[in-house]
């Protein structure tokens, strides 16, 4: 991992802001983060890759002629690992030369279901 890559292994707010160390080129993409991420299934992330890293078809960043960043749906594969929805197999490969990471800027609402529920005692 580049030494500028710095993030909380358990900040305060979750979910967190992770490191990528790969992306695979496959149907659908997975990435791996340099530790446990902590994401649950339907959380949204941008995905932040500096252009010395390739795979700039997938970065967060206002790509694709796009007027609005691009996001993505997680699906969690291991603690460590998620998919998102992109078929990368002829993308450009992804490798770790700068700090790319993965910021959570969203929820699907059925996960919030909870939180319009008052569970004070008063």
């Amino acid at each position: 991992m580049p030494q500028a890559c710095i993030a909380e292994r358990f900040p305060a707010y979750q979910p967190a802001m992770r490191i990528i160390t790969a992306i695979s080129q496959t149907n659908p993409a997975v990435i791996t983060t340099s530790f446990d991420h902590q994401y649950i299934d339907g959380l949204i992330v941008r995905l932040y890759i500096p252009l010395a890293n390739g795979m700039q078809q997938i970065s967060g960043n206002y790509c694709n002629n796009s007027l609005k960043p691009t996001t993505y749906e997680v699906t969690v594969t291991g603690l460590g690992t998620f998919s998102i929805p992109v078929d990368a197999t002829s993308f450009e490969a992804f490798v770790n030369n700068e700090c790319s990471s993965v910021v959570p800027v969203a929820e699907i609402n059925s996960q919030l279901t909870n939180a319009t529920r008052n569970v004070l005692p008063y």
